[in-house]
């Protein structure tokens, strides 16, 4: 398949404002730690000068839609953002809300998320700020929310392949 359909190079499509609003009743958001001044879900936020990954986010409840890259150089990936939602969500009165792509085959959605989030799979294709189209992939909201979704569930030794 072409390149194209996976990747504009862009890496900060504006959250659907309806779908932040849905989640923001449910949670009460008081940080988005990796956006635009432009783009800002949150009275507090970091923009990529300030770095959300470098700052310290105790007490929060955070809502990430972080890039959708595997990083570069310089610039944070996808993975560096869901380990981060996860790691500080172990901290005290910490919940971290994800919008993601729902790519269950990575390995950042088996070392982070799976066993230890709840992940709602979002219906269709979400069309995000600023595009003309819905996104060519499906998306989910992951939810860390701090010491309770340590525990992992992992298949038994032997049970590779099966299911049931």
């Amino acid at each position: 398949m072409d390149k194209v359909h996976f990747s504009t190079g862009k890496d900060d499509w504006e959250t659907p404002q309806w779908l932040f609003n849905q989640l923001d009743d449910e949670f009460h958001f008081t940080l988005d730690p990796c956006c635009t001044a432009e783009n800002a879900k949150c009275r507090k936020y970091y923009t990529k000068a300030e770095n959300g990954l470098e700052q310290d986010w105790k007490g929060e409840t955070v809502f990430c839609n972080p890039p959708y890259s595997r990083g570069k150089k310089g610039a944070p990936g996808q993975e560096a953002w869901i380990k981060k939602c996860f790691e500080e969500s172990q901290k005290t009165d910490t919940t971290c809300v994800m919008l993601l792509p729902a790519r269950t085959d990575t390995k950042a959605f088996h070392t982070y998320i799976y066993g230890y989030a709840e992940i709602r799979f979002i219906r269709g294709r979400l069309k995000f700020g600023g595009s003309t189209n819905s996104a060519p992939f499906p998306s989910m909201i992951v939810v860390f929310k701090g010491k309770d979704c340590n525990v992992r569930f992992d298949k038994p030794k032997g049970a590779a392949g099966k299911v049931g």
